[in-house]
C-alpha cells in the first residue's frame, strides 16, 4: 500500500488565505466605509486631514490583519509574554518621556509618529492572558494561588494608566481582563467577591480623583450646571444628536459639526456627527455593523477548538464592544465623558491599528482552528 495516501501536506498559504472568514472582513470594510464618510463630511466635503490618513492606516491595518492570520497561531503564543513586556516597559516610559496634551501624558513619541502605549497594552493583555490560561489544566484555573499572576498582569497596568492620567483606558483594561478571566473559566464567586469591593471601594476613591474627574462625574450628574464648561461637550452632542431626527439634515449639512460647535467631531464624538447627519437610520447602521462584526466574531470563537484561540477572539470580540459601549453611552450622556473612540470609525491611528492587530490574532485563530495546540484543549463552559 502506498503510504503516500495517508500523508497531508501542510497547508500552503494561498490555503490558508482560502480560511479567511470573508463576512467578518466585509462587515469590517462596510463599517470602516461609514467611518471615512462621516469624516469627509466633518472636514466640510474634504478627504484632508482626516479622511485620507483614516484610509491610509485602514489599508495598512487590512494588510497587517492578513499576514497576521496566516501566520501559524503558535508564533503569536510564543510572542505573547515578550509582547506584553514591551507594552509594559512602553506605559513605565511615559512619565519620564512622553508627550502630554490636554493635561495628560500618554503618548510616546517614535520618530514622526506618537504611539499610545495602553492602547498596545490592550492586545498585549489578551495575548498574555490567552497564552497563561491555555498553559493551566483545568483544576487549577481558579485557584487562588494561580490566580495571582494573571491577577498582577491587569492590576499593573491598570496602576500605570491610572498615573497619566487615564481614568477610562485604565477602567477599560479592568474590565477586558476581568472579562477574560471570565471567559477563561475562574469561578463566578471571585467576581461576585470583586464587585463588592468595587461597590466599597467607589467612596473611598473619590478624594483622590482629579479635579477635571471629579467634575465629569458632576456633569454627568447634572450636565446644566456648568452649560459653558465641562458640561458643554454633552450638552452640544445631545443637541446635534437630537436635531437628527429619523433620516438626518443630510450629508455635508449637519450643523453642529460643520459649524463646530460639537468638540473633538472627528475622534470621541464622530457617532454623534452621523447621528446629526444622518439620523437615527444612519446611528443604526453603524449600531447593526458593530453587532454584526460582534455576531461574527463569537460564531468564529464557538468554532475554534483552542482555549487559546477562543480567548484570543473572545478577547478581541469583548475590546470592541467595550470601545463602542462607552463611547456611544458616553455621547449620548449615559456615561461620563472619557477618551474612548468609537471602533474603525473615529480618527486615531494607534486604535485603529492595534484593534486591526487584535482582528488579524482572532482571524489567525480561526484559520488555524484545527491546529493541535499543547496542552488539549477545554471547554469555555
Amino acid at each position: 500500500m502506498n503510504s503516500g495516501v495517508f500523508y497531508r501536506p501542510p497547508p500552503s498559504v494561498i490555503d490558508k488565505l482560502g480560511e479567511l472568514n470573508l463576512l467578518l472582513l466585509i462587515a469590517l470594510c462596510a463599517l470602516t466605509g461609514l467611518g471615512l464618510a462621516a469624516l469627509y463630511s466633518v472636514a466640510g466635503g474634504s478627504w484632508s486631514p482626516w479622511a485620507e490618513r483614516h484610509a491610509l492606516r485602514f489599508v495598512i491595518g487590512l494588510a497587517m490583519l492578513i499576514v497576521v492570520a496566516v501566520v501559524p497561531l503558535r508564533f503569536w503564543l510564543q510572542l505573547a509574554y515578550p509582547a506584553y513586556a514591551v507594552a509594559l516597559i512602553a506605559l513605565l516610559l511615559v512619565p519620564f518621556v512622553g508627550s502630554e496634551a490636554l493635561g495628560a501624558r500618554r503618548w510616546l513619541p517614535l520618530g514622526p509618529l506618537t504611539i499610545q502605549p495602553s492602547e498596545m497594552m490592550k492586545v498585549a493583555l489578551v495575548m498574555a492572558l490567552a497564552k497563561y490560561f491555555h498553559s493551566l489544566s483545568a483544576n487549577r484555573i481558579s485557584h487562588p494561588l494561580w490566580l495571582l499572576v494573571p491577577v498582577a498582569m491587569i492590576a499593573v497596568p491598570m496602576a500605570l494608566i491610572l498615573k497619566q492620567p487615564d481614568l477610562g483606558t485604565a477602567m477599560m483594561v479592568g474590565m477586558l481582563g476581568s472579562s477574560m478571566l471570565l471567559m477563561a473559566g475562574v469561578h463566578l464567586l471571585y467576581f461576585a467577591g470583586g464587585l463588592a469591593s468595587l461597590f466599597i471601594g467607589i467612596p473611598l476613591a473619590v478624594p483622590f480623583l482629579h479635579d477635571y474627574q471629579r467634575r465629569r462625574i458632576e456633569v454627568f450628574l447634572d450636565p446644566a450646571s456648568d452649560p459653558l464648561g465641562a458640561g458643554y461637550h454633552i450638552t452640544q452632542s445631545k443637541i446635534a444628536m437630537g436635531s437628527g431626527g429619523v433620516t438626518g439634515k443630510g450629508f455635508l449639512s449637519g450643523t453642529q459639526g460643520q459649524l463646530d460647535f460639537l468638540p473633538e467631531k472627528h475622534t470621541d464624538f464622530i457617532f454623534t456627527t452621523i447621528a446629526e447627519e444622518w439620523g437615527f437610520v444612519g446611528s443604526m447602521a453603524v449600531l447593526i455593523l458593530i453587532g454584526v462584526l460582534l455576531a461574527i466574531l463569537l460564531g468564529m470563537a464557538l468554532g475554534t477548538a483552542s482555549r487559546a484561540g477562543r480567548l484570543m477572539i473572545c478577547g478581541t470580540m469583548v475590546s470592541i464592544f467595550l470601545y463602542a459601549a462607552i463611547n456611544v453611552g458616553m455621547v449620548s450622556g449615559a456615561l461620563p465623558v472619557v477618551g474612548i473612540p468609537l471602533p474603525f470609525v473615529s480618527y486615531g491611528g494607534t486604535a485603529m491599528l492595534t484593534l486591526m492587530f487584535s482582528l488579524g490574532l482572532s482571524m489567525c485563530a480561526w484559520v488555524h482552528r484545527n491546529d493541535p495546540l499543547a496542552p488539549d484543549p477545554v471547554s469555555l463552559s
